[in-house]
C-alpha cells in the first residue's frame, strides 16, 4: 500500500504564525509614518497584504510542483543566468534609493533581484553537489565552480551595495558545501582568507566602518551613527515582559528608522514585550528545526542540499536581523524574513517555504 503523502504541519504553522504577525505588526509599525508621508495609515499594510496574497499563490504552486524540477540542468542554468542578468541590469537601470541600486521599479512596486539570486544560488549549489558529492574536495570539480558562482553573484550584490544579502548568500552556500563533506582544512583556509576580505569591505565604504565604530560605542555619537541602535535598544527595553500594548509603541513615532522593515523586531519587543519577542524567535527556531529535519530525511541528495540551503537562507537572515536589533552586531539593513514589510523578500520566503513543504511530503521519516 502506498504511503500517504503529508506535509510538515509544524513548518506550515510556524510559517503562517510569522506571516500573520507580519500583517499585524507592519500596520502597527507603519501607520503613523504612512499617514504622515502618504496621507493613508494603511499604505504599507495594504501593500503587505497584497504581497501576502501573492505569496500564498506562490506557496500553493510550490507545494504541488515536484521539487526535482529545480534539479534539471535547463532549470538550474536558466535560474542562474536570469539571476546574474538581473543583478547586472539593476546596476545599469535600477532605481537608486539612498545611494543604492537594488530595485527595479515596476508599476510602483520595487523588485529586488538579489533576493531571487539567493534562491538561484542555492539551487545551483544543490544540483552541483548532487552530481559531484564524491568529488567535493576536488578544487576544480566543486570548490572552483561554486566559488566562481559566489564571486559573481555576491560581487554584483556588493556593488549595489548590499553587504547583508551578500553575506547571507555566502553563508547559506558555505553551509551546504561543508555539509557535503568538504575537508576542514579547506574550511579553515577559506575562513582565513575571508578575514582580510571582510576588513577590506568595511574599509572601502566609510559608512560601514562608521557603523562598526557606532556599534562599539553608540553613545559616542547618539545623534548620528549611534542613533539607530540606541533607538532600537530603547524600544526593546521599553517593552519589558508583557509589552506596552499593540499599537502603543513610542519608538515607532518617528524615532526608530525603518520601524516597519529592518527594525520591526524592535517594535514587536516593545509592543508585545519579552513574551512576544521570544515567541517570534521560537517560531523561527521551529522553522529552522523542521527545515533541518526535512533535509535529513530527504529522499535524495538534491533534496537534502536544497532543503538545507533554503533553511540556512531564512534562518541566518533572521539571526542576522535580530542580532542587529538587539545590539549584537553592527547596524545593517536587512529584513526579517516573513515579517518585515517588502515584496521581494516576502515572495522569496514563500517560495522557499513552499519548496520545503513539497520536500517534506517526500521525506522518508518524521520526527
Amino acid at each position: 500500500m502506498a504511503r500517504k503523502l503529508r506535509y510538515d504541519w509544524l513548518l506550515f504553522m510556524a510559517s503562517f504564525a510569522l506571516i500573520a504577525l507580519s500583517v499585524v505588526m507592519v500596520y502597527s509599525a507603519s501607520s503613523i509614518v504612512a499617514a504622515q508621508r502618504f496621507g493613508d495609515p494603511y499604505y504599507f499594510a495594504a501593500k503587505q497584504i497584497a504581497f501576502v496574497l501573492a505569496g500564498c499563490l506562490v506557496l500553493a504552486v510550490m507545494m504541488r510542483v515536484d521539487y526535482r524540477v529545480f534539479g534539471q540542468p535547463a532549470v538550474v542554468w536558466a535560474l542562474a543566468g536570469a539571476a546574474v542578468a538581473a543583478l547586472v541590469l539593476v546596476l545599469l537601470v535600477g532605481t537608486e534609493v539612498k545611494g543604492a541600486r537594488r530595485w527595479f521599479g515596476i508599476a510602483g512596486v520595487g523588485v529586488q533581484p538579489s533576493e531571487f539570486a539567493k534562491f538561484a544560488a542555492v539551487v545551483f549549489t544543490a544540483a552541483l553537489l548532487e552530481r559531484r558529492m564524491a568529488q567535493v574536495d576536488d578544487l576544480r570539480e566543486v570548490v572552483l565552480p561554486v566559488g566562481v558562482m559566489l564571486a559573481v553573484m555576491a560581487g554584483l550584490i556588493l556593488k549595489q551595495p548590499d553587504l547583508g544579502t551578500a553575506v547571507t548568500l555566502v553563508v547559506a552556500v558555505s553551509v551546504m558545501v561543508v555539509a557535503a563533506g568538504l575537508r576542514w582544512r579547506y574550511v579553515a583556509v577559506a575562513a582565513g582568507l575571508a578575514v582580510p576580505v571582510v576588513v577590506t569591505l568595511l574599509l572601502v565604504k566609510s559608512y560601514r566602518w562608521q557603523r562598526v565604530v557606532a556599534f562599539l560605542d553608540p553613545e559616542r555619537d547618539p545623534q548620528g551613527g549611534g542613533w539607530q541602535i540606541l533607538q532600537s535598544l530603547a524600544a526593546v527595553g521599553n517593552g519589558g515582559v508583557w509589552g506596552v500594548g499593540l499599537m502603543d509603541s513610542v519608538q515607532k513615532r518617528f524615532w526608530l528608522p525603518e520601524a516597519h522593515n529592518d527594525f520591526i523586531y524592535a517594535v514587536i519587543a516593545e509592543e508585545l514585550g519579552l513574551v512576544g519577542a521570544v515567541l517570534t524567535l521560537a517560531a523561527f527556531a521551529v522553522l529552522a528545526w523542521r527545515g533541518v529535519v526535512i533535509a535529513a530525511n530527504a529522499p535524495d541528495r538534491f533534496g537534502a542540499f536544497l532543503a538545507l540551503g533554503l533553511t540556512a537562507l531564512i534562518g541566518f537572515q533572521a539571526l542576522l536581523n535580530i542580532s542587529v536589533v538587539i545590539g549584537l552586531l553592527p547596524t545593517k539593513g536587512i529584513p526579517l524574513p516573513l515579517v518585515s514589510a517588502g515584496g521581494s523578500s516576502l515572495l522569496v520566503s514563500f517560495l522557499a517555504i513552499g519548496v520545503l513543504l513539497n520536500l517534506s511530503k517526500h521525506a522518508s521519516a518524521r520526527w
